[in-house]
């Protein structure tokens, strides 16, 4: 347990912003080994500094649809050595192609999530199906990207995953831009009661697998849910959980910086990612992360401490 003499340590996230086991483990590493990242705020584009010495961090949560980089260089087991403790969320959504037009075969990925299990623990790592898609093409006939998601998740129960993250699609302005971009295709927001049946549905797979459902930012279909229905508001960081598994002391607020009235629950980290300098390769249909201008880079500008971002 986590003693109260000890200095509270940070949580490094790996990172929202881009894909750093699929793309970037390289660079990842280099920064590891010199002990700091150099960090652009996506607002301002004003550069910060995240220190990553073992002496003050704990835990490194990776985010990642691809670990095949990260399992076969055998980084994992690098950065445990150099003091570190891990954890992962993996998105594992069913074959779309034209959602997720460049993401492994789905039994290549689920092979990676024995993996990541069997070398870590499966407590170490949470499943993310996300998000959850409804469309039409030229058909006109409504899609989903629901198709897999039993075959996933008895696969998950199988290496000992307990925790599963949902969301629905959020079409933010750069999503519906690159929509329209594709003749015939076109996101459809359901309704919330059909939101609510969905994630019902999803929630008697899983339990009796053994698997709980939380639900990411989406306070307001939360809210709608029956009382003790067993589904649970998502913490991606989960400091209490990390605090549990590694013994240290960490922060235990939550995180102010992401979205709080949407139903975000992570708590306190510093993302080390970049949307524009890292820029992730899958090209997902649906992400904000996805870049208008894949490559591009800028100069970086004034430095900055992180604790001097607002």
């Amino acid at each position: 347990m986590a003693g109260s003499g000890f200095p509270t340590k940070q949580v490094i996230s790996a990172s929202r912003r881009t894909d750093i086991p699929a793309f970037y483990m390289d660079w990842f590493m280099d920064q590891i080994r010199q002990g700091f990242f150099h960090v652009e705020n996506p607002y301002s584009r004003k550069v910060f500094v995240v220190n990553v010495a073992p002496e003050n961090t704990d835990t490194l949560v990776f985010w990642s649809k691809n670990y095949k980089v990260f399992l076969d260089g055998g980084y994992g087991e690098t950065l445990i050595r150099m003091g570190y403790h891990l954890f992962f969320n993996f998105t594992i959504n069913s074959v779309d192609p034209v959602l997720e037009p460049h993401i492994a075969d789905l039994n290549e990925r689920l092979g990676q999530l024995q993996t990541l299990a069997d070398r870590f623990g499966p407590e170490t790592v949470t499943w993310r199906f996300d998000p959850i898609c409804h469309y039409v093409l030229q058909d006109r006939v409504l899609h989903n990207n629901l198709n897999d998601f039993s075959l996933i998740a008895a696969q998950a129960a199988r290496v000992g995953i307990k925790r599963c993250v949902s969301s629905f699609v959020d079409l933010y302005a750069k999503v519906t831009f690159r929509e329209k971009k594709i003749p015939g295709f076109s996101f459809i927001d359901i309704t919330s009661e059909k939101k609510r049946d969905i994630v019902l549905s999803l929630h008697n797979t899983l339990e009796p697998l053994g698997i709980g459902l939380s639900l990411c930012c989406e306070g307001d279909l939360f809210h709608s849910l029956p009382l003790g229905c067993g589904i649970e508001e998502s913490s991606c960081i989960p400091n209490p959980l990390l605090s549990k598994l590694s013994g240290a002391r960490l922060s235990q607020s939550k995180d102010s910086g992401q979205r709080k009235k949407k139903g975000c629950g992570c708590y306190v980290s510093k993302d080390i990612g970049t949307y524009r300098l890292q820029p992730c390769f899958h090209n997902c249909l649906f992400c904000y992360a996805n870049p208008s201008e894949p490559g591009a880079t800028s100069p970086h500008s004034t430095i900055m401490n992180s604790d001097e971002l607002l």
